[in-house]
């Protein structure tokens, strides 16, 4: 018996508690995570800096460093647990089906009545829409705090008032625009094919994400930052000179304007696989490192290019989706799993209850429901997820360093990866645990001492 199909077995008795497990499996990945928070709020409070950043970091910075550490932790337990009440009272109150069942009457009212019978796709997408606005709305608080408040207290907030709600319009419109045909698609596809949908959304998904590596970055990006060509000169020749050098296949350079939302710091390359690729600078990089430094920067991300990183984290991404919908065949059909979530009657019954003598051929219960449901039900297995994940990511950038590192550029990364950490105000010291879990990157402590900078800084 494979493990899919063991779940399967486990699943389909209706006695099973659906409400009662995902509202303990939503406490528990709260808790845990509090748990490391907490831990990691611990280690905030030295005021001895990792040895190997002792003759790198001035005190001053430490200090303003740790408080801002602080702040982002305090914030992260705010954030986690308003998400926790607001999904709680969403199960407890049975929010999803009635907000869905609202939908499907008024649509039954107000329609003629030839077109009174409101397919399940559409009934979904209309769901959705109304779902992702009102979680906007409940979230402007939040996203206003972050932004105007924490982040202006350190200094790196340059959004105005203005640019932000116009930043919120824009991505609301483009998820209309590419959300809808998406999800039109992706239902379409469990309506099409209702036993076997698997390999086919698995295709599907990976078609998405190829097409999203592809869009972002040319059409959507430039929609909230302006991209420049980066100007003929010594920064130019030298990631021209490095890319010629690696074989890398450099297509354009450019240089965003981050500096008009924060002046956090990155660098970054874009393209599919086996591509030409772009390499993207954001000017707060430019303007606070040398031109060796950002070369160093440029040839870290190179060595990601150089290990088929890319390729790798796609083909994980891949074997976890596959995995999702494979454990996802087993509830999608369980009626026991919906009516714990007050889901009682099917679509023709809310149809019929709203005066509509329509009949539809339609799956009794909403899949993008169930699969909404099923995400909080994979709560511990996407927290295993986590640690594998960001266990893989490290490694990569260890790979990275390593590559830069092979090229020379040992001294260069090691004082643009210590500029970064005082500009970014990054986090000087890490619980082991928390990092496991929460951190996509080695610390700046364990990247100097993984390419051995101090000693190579001895023998300059």
């Amino acid at each position: 018996m494979t493990v899919f199909e063991l779940f399967a077995s486990l699943v389909d008795s209706p006695s099973i508690p659906w409400k009662s497990i995902i509202t303990g499996f939503c406490i528990s990945q709260f808790a845990f995570e509090t748990y490391l928070t907490y831990r990691q709020y611990k280690v905030l409070q030295k005021n001895q800096l990792p040895p190997v950043l002792v003759n790198e970091i001035d005190k001053e910075t430490f200090e303003k460093s740790q408080e801002y550490s602080k702040a982002k932790a305090k914030f992260s337990v705010f954030t986690d647990l308003f998400s926790l009440v607001q999904n709680l009272a969403f199960i407890k109150y049975d929010f999803l089906p009635r907000l869905w069942h609202i939908g499907v009457k008024v649509s039954a009212r107000i329609l003629p009545a030839k077109y009174a019978a409101v397919s399940t796709i559409a009934q979904s997408l209309w769901f959705l829409a109304v779902l992702s606005n009102l979680s906007t709305i409940i979230g402007l608080p939040i996203s206003y705090y972050k932004h105007f408040v924490l982040e202006e207290k350190f200094g790196f907030n340059k959004l105005t008032v203005k640019l932000w709600i116009t930043d919120m319009i824009k991505s609301t419109v483009l998820s209309a625009a590419f959300g809808i045909p998406i999800l039109f698609v992706f239902l379409k596809i469990f309506e099409k094919f209702q036993t076997n949908f698997l390999w086919y959304i698995c295709l599907f998904v990976f078609v998405v994400q190829i097409l999203a590596i592809t869009i972002i970055p040319v059409f959507i990006m430039p929609l909230f930052n302006k991209f420049t060509p980066l100007e003929d000169g010594e920064l130019k020749t030298s990631i021209e000179n490095l890319a010629a050098k690696v074989g890398f296949p450099l297509d354009k350079i450019f240089v965003i304007d981050g500096s008009k939302r924060s002046s956090h710091s990155n660098a970054y390359f874009t393209g599919l696989p086996f591509t030409n690729k772009r390499i993207v600078l954001f000017d707060t990089l430019i303007n606070e490192s040398s031109v060796e430094e950002i070369t160093a920067v440029l040839a870290h991300e190179i060595g990601h290019w150089q290990k088929n990183h890319i390729v790798n984290m796609l083909f994980i991404s891949q074997v976890h989706i596959f995995a999702i919908f494979s454990l996802f065949t087993s509830v999608y059909r369980n009626v026991s799993f919906y009516k714990t979530f007050g889901f009682n009657v099917g679509f023709n019954e809310i149809l019929n209850a709203a005066g509509s003598s329509t009949t539809v051929y339609t799956p009794d219960f909403p899949i993008i429901i169930g699969f909404m449901l099923f995400n909080d039900l994979l709560t511990p297995m996407e927290c295993g997820m986590n640690f594998v994940m960001s266990l893989i990511s490290r490694l990569h950038e260890y790979q990275a360093d390593a590559y830069a590192k092979a090229l020379g550029y040992t001294q260069n990364l090691g004082r643009a990866l210590i500029n970064l950490q005082i500009k970014n105000l990054s986090t000087m010291d890490v619980d082991p645990l928390y990092s496991s879990y929460h951190y996509s990157h080695p610390t700046l402590a364990e990247r100097l001492t993984a390419i051995d900078f101090v000693n190579e800084k001895k023998k300059e």
